[in-house]
């Protein structure tokens, strides 16, 4: 049990690692493809890739919809905000703000993200976020700001830092629009933001007349937005979401910086500087109170009929199966549509799919 507890928070850590060792390999390929093209094949690469993945799947036999509840015409308007903020404004406004923002700088500023994704879900759709909560984002803030301390040359806010700002705060509609479909397949969500916001990127370059890169540096920006920019780190972004809601997963991918500064050592043999060892422990304790957080009052679920991936030692899932109904995995989990009856208890929870209740 402690184990699936903790499984959240290592997909959440994972995508701040795939996430903050993507930018330095963005920064690099802005020196070759103009940078509304890039955003479009960071996102059709992470499209595509997934569509391939589904495709090689199915062909071989394994039907995701035993275990994966399907998208249904309901979740429509958070895909489209999905599509449209974090799949088409946010990379955007992020090419075309690195351009003229040093690599370490927009790395730090990236950091709003989790601010903006914890105060839109706490405001906008009134996730609880306590106390716990709060400091160990401020923590982490610390942690980016620290990190600021080892870098030299001008770092003066202007206009291209604004535009990251901005782009953050579309990633954090995102996060918040996401976190309503979350319960569905995260692999058919994030297949269909990624081909629709690389074709409407795509679409805007060739209005911009903007040249299209040779296939090999095509392919690499395709490889990294399958990996970093949408893809993989966006499934496991999700399979977080689901689990302990908007402003603990996004707290989490604040830690992005440090695996960039790591990349960065990896290709260019340069060394961490001092405040990095001084931030570390910092973004650390920020992480562990996250991940210890302990949460438990009592609380009312209302009757609900819904479907997503679940299994029955949680607590919540008691109900009697149909005939018909697919049969757990080897992990004890399935999807189907089920009703949950009117209850009131007591227990330790974050706010996942069943926990999205108001607290005074």
């Amino acid at each position: 049990m402690a184990a699936r507890t903790s499984l959240p928070y290592v997909y959440a850590i994972a995508a701040a690692a795939l996430f903050g060792s993507g930018a330095p390999f963005a920064k690099v390929l802005l020196g070759g493809i103009g940078p509304v093209t890039l955003a479009g094949l960071l996102y059709m690469g992470s499209g595509l890739g997934m569509a391939a993945y589904l495709a090689l799947v199915r062909l071989g036999g394994n039907h995701r919809e035993v275990a994966e509840a399907s998208l249904c015409r309901s979740d429509l308007p958070w895909i489209a905000g999905v599509v449209i903020f974090g799949g088409f404004l946010a990379p955007l406004t992020l090419m075309l703000s690195l351009q003229a923002t040093p690599a370490a700088t927009a790395a730090l500023l990236l950091n709003f993200e989790a601010v903006a994704t914890a105060g839109i879900a706490a405001l906008l759709f009134a996730e609880a976020v306590g106390r716990r909560t709060w400091a160990a984002l401020g923590l982490i803030t610390a942690s980016c700001l620290i990190l600021s301390l080892g870098e030299e040359g001008p770092g003066g806010f202007s206009l291209a830092a604004f535009g990251i700002l901005l782009a953050c705060t579309f990633w954090g509609l995102d996060n918040n629009f996401s976190r309503n479909v979350s319960a569905k397949d995260p692999l058919a969500t994030v297949m269909i933001k990624g081909i629709g916001a690389g074709f409407l990127s795509l679409l805007l370059a060739h209005l911009l007349a903007e040249p299209f890169p040779a296939p090999g540096p095509a392919l690499i920006a395709m490889a990294v937005g399958l990996l970093s920019y949408g893809g993989l780190t966006s499934v496991l972004f999700l399979l977080s979401l689901r689990r302990v809601g908007s402003a603990r997963t996004g707290s989490l991918l604040a830690i992005s910086p440090f695996f960039g500064i790591v990349v960065s050592f990896a290709l260019f043999a340069a060394p961490p500087d001092g405040p990095f060892y001084l931030a570390l422990p910092v973004m650390a304790l920020g992480a562990c109170l996250l991940v210890t957080e302990r949460h438990s009052h009592p609380h009312e679920h209302p009757p609900v009929v819904h479907e997503h991936r679940h299994r029955h030692d949680d607590l919540h899932h008691e109900h009697p199966h149909l005939p018909g109904t697919p049969l757990p995995d080897r992990n004890g989990e399935h999807s189907h549509s089920h009703a949950h009856e009117g209850i009131r208890h007591e227990h330790p929870h974050v706010p996942d799919i069943h926990h999205r209740h108001r607290h005074d």
